[in-house]
């Protein structure tokens, strides 16, 4: 696929094959979300630019290198999304975060708006959007489609399960954006739901039903 990036590094496989076991709990679930992102976050970040420095340690002077260029933004899809931030910014504390509101009618399945929030600049800043599961590509494609009209150039989509449908979908109606994901699944069912995936990450991460 195009614009896919599948990070298939051991401890990442690892913990996505206990995120997806039924049995797991919201505690450790919660945990296994944040973990992922984190480790996910060291590849995504993986091409922001350096700049070179000089800093003065306790017996000499270093010439070494610190990021530089655009400001990073995290955009989490609420509410699924909201999991996956603080593995971010444990990685980028600076780094800040807007919010996109989206649910999925349950009747035509088609992504709803029902709040946006963004940082004042957000128009100057590299932007990762966070979604655990690229389903249908509906709302990961409605909330690109925001970033752009607001003027956002640069835009990757971070999430942990994807499937065929949702690459697809965003590969088509934004082409410009690449997808990182820790797992791709095949099909979808009649709800709409990853199979077989890990059930609604929403409900996981936050115990409701």
């Amino acid at each position: 696929m195009e614009n896919l990036v599948v990070l298939d590094h051991p401890l990442i496989q690892h913990k996505v094959s206990l995120l997806r076991d039924r049995n797991t709990r919201t505690k450790e679930f919660r945990e296994l979300v944040l973990e992922i992102s984190m480790l996910m976050g060291y590849e995504v970040t993986r091409q922001m630019p350096l700049k070179e420095v000089e800093i003065e340690t306790p017996v000499g002077v270093a010439k070494t290198k610190v990021l530089s260029g655009k400001k990073l933004g995290i955009v989490p899809i609420l509410r699924a999304g909201l999991g996956m931030v603080d593995g971010i910014l444990k990685l980028l504390p600076m780094a800040k975060v807007g919010h996109i509101g989206l649910y999925r009618d349950p009747k035509t399945l088609e992504p709803v708006e029902y709040y946006c929030k963004l940082p004042e600049d957000v128009e100057e800043r590299e932007i990762v959007v966070l979604d655990p599961m690229l389903a249908t590509g509906g709302s990961a494609s409605l909330a690109i489609e925001y970033l752009k009209e607001k003027g956002v150039k640069n835009i990757k989509l971070m999430c942990i399960i994807a499937s065929m449908d949702g690459i697809k979908t965003v590969n088509k109606e934004h082409p410009d954006v690449t997808i990182f994901s820790a797992a791709v699944d095949e099909i979808l069912n009649e709800k709409g739901y990853i199979v077989p995936g890990l059930g609604d990450a929403g409900d996981r991460l936050f115990g409701t039903k």
